[in-house]
């Protein structure tokens, strides 16, 4: 269902509040060209305005991508890029918080978006993204063939990993005993869960200290 006031559309969907709507029947080329620089989405014509960040979600953000690029400099097999960069998928244009980008991937890196198959998407759940996170860019990231997927939940204190498997589908993967999450995408790689929920976070000098520590062990 689709309500029109005089400034903005809103879409309904069943499962989730009213996403603010700025745009319909706009072509992909067009959002690129008029709406990805300003934190906007497509979904299936539909152009999504992002809403505003909190100060929890950016520091998620920040340290999440400082200590992936920290392990790429030691192991130098990748790269990220971070919102409001833009994923190119089958039916929608995404904007995900972190995208992971190994070498093996650069050919379909482009100056302005990245063509899925991506190798990590991580997005940072706020109050109000968790239908999307958990519920439509699973689906999507999963159809796009994203080869992980990893949705931190500062809300729930909850870290959750989704691995595609060899029918295409994802499965979840838990963190270890020690609740860290490991990947062989990332050799040496280990995401300490309970170190997301800190306050404060590590910084960048602590990063560095307890990558070198991860790559060297």
């Amino acid at each position: 269902m689709v309500e029109k006031s005089p400034s903005i559309l809103y879409v309904k969907h069943d499962d989730h509040p009213y996403t603010y709507v700025v745009a319909e029947n706009v072509s992909a080329e067009d959002y690129m060209a008029h709406y990805a620089h300003d934190h906007h989405e497509w979904v299936k014509g539909y152009v999504l305005k992002m809403t505003p960040v909190s100060g929890t979600h950016d520091d998620k953000v920040r340290y999440l991508r400082t200590l992936i690029d920290a392990y790429f400099t030691f192991r130098q097999i990748g790269m990220t890029r971070a919102e409001p960069f833009v994923l190119k998928l089958p039916e929608s244009r995404r904007e995900p918080d972190i995208q992971v980008i190994l070498n093996e991937s650069l050919p379909r890196l482009t100056e302005t978006y990245m063509e899925s198959p991506v190798d990590v998407c991580i997005e940072v759940v706020s109050p109000e993204s968790g239908p999307r996170d958990y519920g439509e860019k699973m689906l999507e990231y999963e159809a796009g063939g994203v080869r992980e997927y990893w949705i931190i939940d500062p809300v729930r204190a909850r870290g959750t990993f989704y691995r595609r498997n060899d029918t295409g589908l994802y499965d979840h993967i838990a963190p270890d005993d020690t609740d860290t999450y490991h990947t062989p995408l990332l050799p040496d790689f280990g995401l300490h869960v309970p170190t997301l929920w800190t306050t404060p976070l590590p910084n960048l000098l602590q990063i560095i200290k307890n990558v070198k520590k991860m790559v060297d062990a």
